[in-house]
């Protein structure tokens, strides 16, 4: 926003630019509301909002989104000062292009006013629910009270008025990079709903879809630098712009219940079952993050372009890619192309215009390795295959656990379980029992006695030498 009298005083301001910005070429106030979306982040900015605006781009305007805020007001309080308008910047390797989103016709804030997003699910226009709440947000609350203000419980709320008015109801479409989001949606409204009435629960189950999705595009939170570069580059003062990459990609269970957008159009794949393209993307790409995330972090960088640009920390991610990932992932699903989908991911990290932190990456490792890197070292031993490589991400994530640096340097541990863990990696040291015990994280891992051995392997040459000395040691004869 700008502070000149002359502009208008809720709008998003764009001024000439040396770098043309895409301004919408459809007017937003036609837009009619049919997606309520909880979790109004950078990422659904990035991903989700983008799609439903360039179906409004192709005169599809009956697919206007209400976006839900969770707790925070600040993300409320710049798009009601920007008419709900925002930017998506797309950073490629060597070129940038922005646009401005306009398909969010109305913001709300769940803590500020549960009666009106109530009244807005219950609303016969509303078909479709999406979801980017993250994993704790699945977990259904045992007080009443609370529990009827969540997400869940005012889905539940809606979906009973709908059943009293003899309304249709709406799918509900978790896009959470959970192992089974579809699954952990289904649960949290039929506790709820079974909870109050056995007669509602039976016709939600009857009458209410919960597709499953896999959703995919690296976005970093935006920094205040980022605002001042958008506002440079492109001449555009947005107080919250959201800084991406150019790969996008959606993949969506094709299970509605009230109608469906047609998506397709704008590039959304509709499958049978979407679980093996979610098994591709988290074993790849969230899988590799994990990796890339400990041992860039231990290797002295803090931004996944800078990490990728030390052929050390490069040629391991790539070979952990290669040789220990993709042989145990499907090879027959359409349009992913092991090889070339293991290219991709590759080009995605050394991209040096959309740089990821490190330290986000390396965030809530007690959730992220079980769902998705402990899963490949678990199969590559029921295979038989090599999993040295993914043993040395286990050891440098116990290594950073330790909360100090191999330059003896602290580390802030951020995980629900931050307390209990760091315990068990120093009360370990190279030995990684104590953390192996720790329940509801490494599964039977303790049973692979090869693997704990590459583990403390590779733990005390983490140790005694350096991370650059042990990534050597991956040239060991790897466990089989």
């Amino acid at each position: 926003m700008t502070d000149s009298a002359s502009r208008e005083p809720n709008s998003l301001d764009v001024e000439k630019s040396p770098d043309p910005v895409e301004l919408p070429g459809y007017d937003p106030a036609r837009l009619r509301p049919a997606v309520v979306h909880f979790g109004v982040g950078g990422f659904h900015r990035a991903h989700q909002a983008v799609y439903f605006d360039q179906l409004a781009e192709l005169g599809h305007s009956q697919w206007g989104v209400i976006g839900i805020g969770m707790h925070r007001p600040e993300m409320g309080e710049v798009l009601d000062a920007q008419d709900n308008l925002f930017t998506v910047v797309r950073r490629g390797t060597d070129d940038s292009t922005a646009k401005v989103v306009a398909g969010m016709v109305e913001y709300l804030l769940l803590a500020d006013d549960p009666d009106a997003v109530r009244a807005r699910l219950a609303d016969p226009q509303i078909r479709l629910v999406t979801l980017t709440i993250t994993a704790d947000g699945y977990t259904v609350p045992d007080d009443p009270e609370e529990a009827r203000d969540s997400v869940f419980g005012l889905i539940v709320d809606a979906l009973d008025a709908r059943r009293e008015a003899n309304e249709a109801p709406f799918t509900v479409l978790s896009c959470d990079n959970l192992p089974d989001s579809a699954a952990a949606t289904r649960e949290a409204v039929m506790t709820l709903a079974g909870r109050r009435d056995p007669a509602l629960a039976e016709w939600i189950a009857e009458r209410v879809t919960f597709p499953g999705s896999m959703v995919d595009r690296i976005t970093p939170a935006t920094t205040p630098e980022d605002r001042d570069l958008v506002e440079q580059e492109f001449g555009v003062e947005d107080r919250w712009p959201v800084i991406t990459e150019p790969f996008t990609q959606w993949v969506i269970e094709d299970d509605f219940c009230n109608d469906r957008p047609p998506l397709d159009r704008v590039g959304v794949r509709f499958v049978p079952d979407v679980a093996p393209y979610k098994l591709i993307k988290s074993r790849m790409l969230n899988g590799v993050h994990c990796a890339l995330g400990y041992v860039g972090y231990l290797a002295g960088h803090r931004s996944t372009d800078e990490a990728m640009a030390d052929p050390l920390v490069a040629g391991y991610v790539e070979g952990l890619i290669r040789e220990e990932i993709i042989p145990l992932l499907p090879a027959d699903v359409a349009g992913m192309a092991l090889e070339e989908y293991g290219d991709t991911v590759l080009e995605r990290l050394r991209n040096p215009s959309i740089g990821d932190q490190l330290s986000r990456l390396c965030r809530r490792g007690s959730t992220k390795m079980p769902d998705y890197l402990l899963p490949s070292l678990h199969e590559a031993h029921a295979q038989g295959r090599p999993r040295t490589r993914l043993a040395f991400a286990v050891a440098a994530w116990m290594r950073y656990l330790r909360a100090v640096d191999l330059d003896g340097k602290p580390i802030d541990v951020q995980d629900a379980r931050a307390d209990e863990l760091r315990e068990a990696a120093r009360r370990g040291g190279d030995d990684p029992g104590p953390l192996l015990a720790v329940e509801g994280i490494f599964g039977d891992l303790s049973q692979d006695a090869e693997s704990v051995a590459d583990i403390h392997r590779l733990l005390t040459a983490l140790d005694e030498t350096d991370l650059r000395t042990a990534v050597r040691h991956l040239s060991a004869p790897q466990a089989v």
